[in-house]
């Protein structure tokens, strides 16, 4: 992407991978000069004074009147194109940092707009705080019919944030102190994260490529890779600590201040989950330790004709079987044909993400490591950040972040309010996507020692996203509560990482001295406290619905749909119950589960076959 314009640019090639697109942002703003974006931003501040002026300390009064709904309706429309507006120009700025969070230029432009924005919707505070002191029957009626009731699911949802809302004033502080307060911290970590360069042999490298070492074909690779990790780290552990530190207390005091009782309470909340039912999958998947993570790593030690393996082989591809490099062109067409053989429409949403520069591939100096498919605004269209390199779990990462851009493609009919989707039930669509590629590739794999390499890629990924994500959660539990009694150093930090890492892991896999490290490069941790449940709920959820799919159910493609473009209209009991499913039942997560137990019991049978 370039600096100064997000108009097309020029495609960056690679020998091995073809060419690999660049996202085109010029459906938000056409550059950062834009003549638009400055118009939107001004706007902007005018919409939002005239709002406040228009509707602040009147709404309790006309929800009194004889035409309740009715103007309600106009206050909360008003309101939701704001949001799209607001989240526009932040989608904008957002995405063009993430192409370059080390260029000066790109960080300014868009600490700017967030400052800007952030000061705009001032305004627009008191509008649900004001809405939550209606009364109770003077909403229910004023949403039973007519123009209000199509907003009746966010009004439901947004009382539930009642008992944690704060006075107009101190609501407005929070909201201005954002940008000098966890924000800001969110920032330097990223652009922290994005300057760090690790050495391995003579090259020095961003943090993405190397990660992508640590699952070479050749251990002395991997070993390298996870040296100059950990020795990268161990320099800017300072920083990385006192990072979490300050975050973890400004949660602290927010979550005092809101009277949330557990750490993960506000987590929960925002997911719109029960904080019984994530207990009952942390049980559930802690107490499979040993029948997953743990058994499956002693039968890849097996292979490696090891009783144990090193840290560093643990996303080690098999040996004497020849992994595979994808090009651009052959992991499009394979995920659009696993898509294609579950729904036609799902594989032609997913087209357009390709067809249209939606999408963002290469590996860059200065990019946002990871994947992300952000969902921008309902009047816009999702985009996707991927550092495709070529490996097998990077069509699965694209896979997985079409999911996401298809789920959100089919949300945005929903509207900027409930569009958006709880982070429990956001990664369906992307861990149900991955899935249908998996099977699609299984499907067409006969040869004994690639089928054995597909279907262990796939345990190692469900065990990444489920069980390794259930230790991330128990780390920031354990972090998150010390921090209440004082600050942690460095060193607590790393003894608190490798306690759950070993737990998870198991006996199979050493953790070798400089993995203690490892914690500080995970930008969940970071950006959104208590998020990586998220994960393990998403995929347990669609292990038990892939069984319903397997099955052959009629309309279940259509039911499938619906889920999707429910958006965040619909709690998690509403969308399941269709399915027969029931994530308040603790045998739930064991059917989820039990998915994963199949896959390694099928990999051991291979070993005597």
């Amino acid at each position: 992407m370039t600096l100064k314009t997000a108009a097309p640019a020029k495609k960056a090639k690679s020998p091995d991978l073809g060419a690999l697109p660049e996202w085109n942002l010029a459906d938000l703003y056409s550059g950062l000069d834009s003549p638009q974006f400055a118009a939107d931003l001004a706007r902007a501040e005018a919409e939002c004074r005239s709002f406040a002026e228009k509707w602040r300390g009147k709404l309790a009064q006309i929800a009194r009147g004889a035409q309740a709904g009715k103007k309600l309706a106009e206050a909360v429309r008003a309101y939701e194109d704001l949001q799209d507006l607001l989240g526009r120009i932040m989608s904008y700025a957002g995405l063009v940092y993430a192409g370059n969070t080390t260029d000066p230029a790109c960080a300014k432009f868009y600490g700017d707009a967030q400052e800007k924005i952030t000061t705009y919707s001032t305004d627009l505070l008191f509008f649900q705080l004001e809405l939550n002191r209606i009364d109770d029957a003077a909403l229910q009626k004023a949403v039973a019919s007519g123009p209000l009731a199509h907003w009746k699911p966010w009004l439901e949802d947004i009382r539930k944030e009642k008992p944690h809302e704060l006075d107009d004033k101190l609501e407005q502080l929070f909201h201005e102190k954002s940008v000098t307060g966890h924000s800001a911290w969110n920032r330097l970590f990223d652009e922290t994260i994005a300057a760090l360069r690790f050495k391995v042999d003579d090259r020095e490298m961003s943090l993405e490529p190397v990660l992508s070492m640590m699952q070479d074909q050749s251990e002395d690779t991997r070993h390298k890779a996870s040296d100059a990790i950990a020795a990268t780290l161990r320099e800017n552990l300072r920083t990385f600590a006192l990072v979490t530190n300050t975050l973890a207390k400004d949660k602290e005091i927010s979550d005092r201040w809101r009277h949330f009782g557990d750490v993960a309470d506000s987590r929960h909340l925002a997911n719109r989950v029960e904080r019984e039912v994530v207990e009952a999958l942390v049980a559930a998947v802690r107490a499979a330790y040993p029948r997953l993570s743990h058994r499956y790593y002693r039968l890849k030690a097996k292979w490696f004709s090891r009783e144990t393996l090193n840290h560093w082989d643990r996303n080690a591809p098999l040996p004497q079987v020849a992994q595979r490099i994808y090009t651009w062109n052959d992991a499009r067409d394979t995920v659009l044909s696993a898509y294609g053989g579950f729904s036609a429409e799902m594989a032609d949403i997913a087209r357009r993400f390709f067809d249209d520069r939606w999408i963002d591939a290469p590996v860059r100096p200065g990019k946002a490591p990871g994947a992300f498919a952000h969902p921008t605004v309902p009047s816009a269209h999702p985009y996707v950040l991927l550092n495709y390199q070529g490996k097998p779990r990077d069509v699965m990462t694209l896979a997985h972040e079409l999911g996401h851009g298809v789920h959100q493609v089919l949300a945005a009919r929903q509207g900027a309010l409930m569009a958006p989707t709880p982070l429990t039930l956001a990664e369906t669509a992307s861990v149900f996507g991955e899935m249908l590629t998996f099977r699609a590739l299984l499907a067409r794999t006969t040869e004994k020692e690639q089928r054995r390499a597909l279907i262990a890629s796939k345990v190692e990924d469900m065990i990444n996203t489920v069980v390794r994500q259930i230790a991330f959660y128990t780390f920031e539990r354990e972090v998150h509560i010390a921090r209440r009694d004082g600050e942690l150093t460095a060193d607590q930090l790393c003894q608190i990482w490798m306690g759950v890492q070993s737990e998870s892991l198991g006996p199979a896999i050493v953790l070798q001295p400089g993995y203690e490290t490892f914690w500080a490069y995970v930008p969940h941790f970071i950006h959104s406290p208590f998020y990586v449940y998220a994960y393990a709920f998403g995929d347990c959820l669609v292990n038990s619905l892939y069984g319903v799919y397997r099955k052959a159910e009629k309309g279940f493609v259509d039911r499938y749909f619906d889920m999707l473009k429910a958006g965040g209209a619909k709690h998690h009991s509403e969308l399941l119950a269709p399915f027969g499913l029931d994530a308040t039942d603790p045998a739930f997560w064991n059917i989820g589960l039990g998915m994963i137990e199949e896959l390694i019991v099928e990999l051991e049978g291979m070993e005597t076959a």
